[in-house]
């Protein structure tokens, strides 16, 4: 139980075996006997194939084994409900083979490997023709051996055309899922890529805050030293030891401060490094950035229960941005705007390329 509960692949299949239990035996009731008056086509199959699809880290063949005595117990149980001379032997005969056809059914789909061409589905499809195929000739051979019911040469016909819709049906459903997933994923990812983007841009703004920190640790280092020479020039007897405890106590800030530029030189470097390595471009095109701002402050106006509408227009031509920069000064302009208005409102981003020069305006009617 640990490792179920560890491993979100094997529970997921586990959801999906027991739920292919209960629906498959009641999509085969929506059927008809397109053969004869024993051999039944239903919506079992198709819904069958579908979840044997979805199983990725299961093998078939259990799921496939209960699934195939479910349906022959129910559809036994329907006749128990709905016959008034029920028999259970008569019962039994007429619809153990069909547990034949689904165990087949399984264990081919296993044998074939077929999850292996989940990106190939036309692949998926002509095997999933042939297993209905040979599911149906292990179905009819036990109703040949216990019924004796014989299979005309248009009946193959007929397997062959319901096995070629059973299968484009539920590759159909099956890619419908795919993309939905593939959609799923591509949002995710978006989100994600803008969540760090955002993060690296707040990195890129305190990296500015420190390297002008470094500035001024090194300017009240130079200061401090100078300060330093300069009681060295005083050559007062009277006012000896006063100067000389000055000019230590200049010589210690001076160092202290220098070890503190130190520390923030290796801040710096590593935050110089963490922006570096990430894998997004350094310039990225105007709107895509304008989006992620818009995106960003409308999470941070829902967070702050506010109602604000975002507008922004672009004029002119422009070049793509340094994204860590632009972000970081339009986001928190942004920010602010959002915090100022107080329950509804609006807020406009303007942006106008003139020549060499670009304007950003943030306009609210905040307070």
């Amino acid at each position: 139980m640990t490792f179920l509960s560890t491993n979100p692949l094997v529970r997921k299949d586990i959801y999906i075996a027991v739920l292919m239990m209960f629906i498959v035996p009641l999509a085969g009731e929506v059927n008809f006997y397109p053969i004869n008056e024993t051999f039944r086509v239903s919506f079992g199959v198709p819904t069958f194939f579908f979840f044997l699809l979805l199983l990725r880290k299961m093998t078939t063949i259990l799921p496939g084994f209960l699934t195939a005595v479910l349906v022959v117990g129910f559809r036994i149980l329907i006749d128990l409900t709905m016959q008034e001379n029920f028999d259970w032997i008569t019962s039994f005969q007429s619809h153990y083979p069909t547990f034949f056809f689904y165990f087949t059914y399984a264990c081919l789909f296993y044998l074939a490997k077929v999850n292996r061409f989940h990106k190939s589905p036309l692949i998926i499809g002509f095997i999933g023709i042939i297993i209905e195929i040979l599911s149906d000739f292990a179905e009819l051979f036990m109703q040949y051996f216990v019924l004796g019911v014989t299979v005309t040469l248009g009946a193959f016909n007929e397997m062959f055309i319901i096995a070629l819709s059973h299968s484009f049906i539920v590759l159909g459903f099956f890619n419908i899922l795919k993309l939905y997933e593939a959609q799923s994923r591509e949002r995710q990812m978006r989100k994600q890529n803008e969540h760090m983007l955002m993060l690296i841009s707040n990195l890129y703004e305190e990296s500015i805050h420190l390297k002008k920190t470094l500035q001024n640790a090194e300017t009240i280092t130079r200061k401090s030293y100078e300060l330093y020479r300069g009681l060295n020039q005083f050559k007062t007897k009277d006012f000896a030891p006063v100067i000389k405890e000055f000019r230590q106590q200049a010589l210690q800030i001076a160092g202290e401060v220098h070890e503190i530029k130190k520390d923030n030189q290796r801040i710096f470097a590593g935050l110089s490094r963490l922006i570096s390595n990430e894998s997004f471009a350094d310039y990225i095109d105007i709107n895509k950035l304008i989006n992620i701002i818009v995106r960003t402050n409308e999470k941070y106006a829902r967070l702050l229960e506010k109602n604000i509408q975002f507008l922004y227009t672009i004029k002119g031509n422009h070049p793509p941005y340094h994204i860590y920069t632009i972000l970081s000064i339009i986001n928190n302009l942004v920010a602010n705007a959002v915090e100022a208005i107080q329950d509804t409102g609006t807020i406009t981003i303007c942006i106008d390329k003139q020549h060499e020069w670009v304007e950003f305006y943030i306009y609210d009617d905040g307070p």
